[in-house]
């Protein structure tokens, strides 16, 4: 699921990037930070899971 945020959000900074576009950068920035949490959320789920 973060995964998929991640590749939104690089192909939204690469698009800024293309068009000089500041704001489409930072959304892609913001995108690429909610996948990473996302996954990082993902892995304290499946430890605590494994630990019961």
């Amino acid at each position: 699921m973060g995964r998929a945020d991640e590749a939104k959000g690089r192909g939204k900074e690469a698009l800024g990037d293309l068009t000089d576009n500041d704001e489409l950068k930072q959304e892609g920035r913001l995108d690429r930070a909610k996948g990473q949490v996302k996954d990082v959320i993902d892995k304290a789920a499946e430890r605590a899971a494994g630990k019961r």
